[in-house]
């Protein structure tokens, strides 16, 4: 898929996260924001249901494809939602993020008891962090996937309940951030940083050259 170059200089970027907008700058992207959840209560659908996508895990599904179907849905409700508000037609770029213990979808935090017990099952231990990304652009999406290792060093009670005093933890899938405070508890990388931290950069760029985006 192509863009002309009238419309391959600016994206929309449909997530709220902070991080995602900082790595999209450091690469030189240039970004609107399509934020889908102030949009859903405006912009039903034509068969009359909202707008929403379902982030909760199925019975039995695994990490990965729990991650690649939610960022599908995302992406999905990204494009309905640029149309039903009659926007200018730019690539649409969604993103989910997701950590996992083996076949175990660790995702955000419900409250405090809750980050510390995620932060147990991660002390000591490898985990997984996946991001799926997808970029709509003149009605194809393309998708991409990174799959990173993070070790972490063992942790004890106090150091995971000064880093939850932090506040950091409660908005992360995995109770964690890995460009915060919870940099000094991570022993090794093996993977995407960029991924970890919830938009893989080479990826991004790679699928948004697919569409002319010129980066």
């Amino acid at each position: 898929m192509s863009l002309q170059h009238s419309q391959s200089r600016i994206i929309y970027l449909a997530s709220k996260s902070p991080r995602r907008r900082e790595l999209l700058k450091q690469i030189g992207v240039p970004y609107e924001l399509l934020i889908m959840r102030e949009a859903q209560q405006q912009a039903p659908r034509e068969d009359g249901v909202t707008m929403d996508v379902d982030e909760s895990p199925r019975e039995g599904e695994l990490p990965r494809h729990y991650v690649e179907r939610v960022v599908r849905l995302k992406a999905d409700t990204a494009h309905r939602i640029m149309r039903s508000r009659k926007l200018s037609p730019r690539p649409i770029l969604t993103a989910d993020t997701t950590v996992a213990m083996g076949e175990e979808i660790l995702g955000k935090p419900r409250d405090a008891a809750d980050a510390t017990r995620i932060l147990k099952r991660l002390s000591g231990q490898t985990h997984q962090v996946m991001t799926a990304i997808a970029v709509s652009a003149q009605g194809d999406t393309d998708f991409a996937l990174s799959v990173s290792f993070v070790s972490f060093a063992l942790l004890s009670d106090a150091d995971i309940k000064r880093y939850i005093e932090t506040g950091e933890p409660m908005d992360k899938a995995g109770a964690y951030g890995i460009q915060g405070h919870a940099a000094k508890f991570i022993s090794k990388i093996s993977g995407s940083y960029t991924g970890v931290m919830g938009l893989p950069l080479f990826e991004t760029a790679e699928l948004l050259r697919k569409t002319g985006f010129a980066i």
